[in-house]
């Protein structure tokens, strides 16, 4: 058995080894995970937490904080990625590990970052007051002091409605949409403030994603005309993740599903398959509309192909 506690040792490609190149690859791994490229990243990541954990031991005092926001990033990608597989206590595991490492960092808007991402676990284990009250403190805490910059604004509107998500999923859907409209006009302002320089290591928010979770809501609380009243028309950030198309297009058939629209459902469908393959396979409510479609007794042309590639034609 190793040693519980031990230095981290040094990486084989040491002399390649910089802090830019560790950010570098760390933003890469979260590419691989909106394009839900799971089985790559969970090769790649020990890699990735051990040059941060060497990041962070190395250097001068700003150099070391600065490794350590490298490795609290590092272990947020590990905890996001546990909870994908279903293994919430280990990413929570994980992330209190990145909020440590983010504490003893210099970026005061890692923490609270990574509270989103504790919210998100609690979520999952359906600890709604744990993950509301989180988020609102975070998000509170951040508006405060941090409101004036792009990178605040994109922190605590993701907090935001990791917020209305929570009061959503308890019942109470006044609320959560009164704080969706209020993310939605921070995010206005945000599109008028100067681009971060590190966009994708930080909170995915503009109005496009504001947009999405107030579909998403819609659809949760089986108001699917409301919800594809809100899809209309949309046009997508170039920054918009892949992760985040893909469940405003599986809501928009969830929708069209509901109200009994066959040809909107498969068309919402056909786009996914096309562009995001890999999130369609991961997603169980794509599994669950595509059922639910060949379940009718007159099935949606264009069906056929969808439910073969999901493994539920029969």
């Amino acid at each position: 058995m190793p040693p519980l506690f031990a230095p981290p040792a040094p990486p084989g490609d040491l002399e390649t080894l910089t802090l830019e190149r560790v950010r570098r690859d760390i933003a890469g791994g979260w590419t691989l995970y909106h394009a839900a490229a799971f089985e790559e990243l969970l090769s790649a990541l020990p890699g990735l937490i051990t040059d941060a954990r060497f990041a962070a031991t190395v250097g001068d005092a700003d150099q070391r904080a600065a490794g350590q926001a490298a490795l609290s990033k590092a272990l947020q990608l590990g905890g996001h990625l546990a909870i994908r597989m279903g293994k919430t206590d280990l990413a929570l595991s994980s992330l209190e590990r990145a909020i440590a490492a983010a504490d003893a960092s210099s970026d005061p808007l890692l923490a609270p970052m990574i509270s989103n991402s504790v919210a998100w676990a609690y979520q999952r284990q359906a600890r709604l007051d744990d993950a509301r009250g989180l988020a609102v403190h975070a998000a509170d805490r951040v508006e405060r002091d941090h409101s004036g910059t792009p990178e605040g604004m994109r922190v605590w509107g993701g907090l935001l409605m990791s917020a209305a998500t929570s009061h959503a999923r308890s019942g109470d859907y006044e609320r959560a949409s009164d704080m969706m409209v209020t993310a939605e006009k921070g995010a206005e302002r945000l599109a008028r403030m100067p681009k971060p320089q590190d966009g994708k290591l930080l909170s995915v928010f503009n109005k496009s994603s504001v947009r999405i979770e107030r579909v998403r809501l819609a659809v949760q609380h089986e108001r699917p005309s409301e919800a594809l009243t809100l899809a209309r028309g949309m046009r997508l950030s170039k920054d918009t993740p892949p992760s985040w198309r893909t469940w405003l297009l599986l809501d928009v058939a969830r929708a069209h599903t509901d109200l009994g629209n066959g040809v909107g459902a498969v068309k919402a469908l056909e786009s996914l398959k096309r562009n995001a393959p890999a999130w369609m396979r991961h997603h169980t409510l794509a599994v669950a509309v595509v059922r639910d479609l060949w379940n009718w007794s007159s099935r949606p042309t264009g069906l056929k192909p969808i439910a073969e590639f999901l493994g539920v034609a029969d």
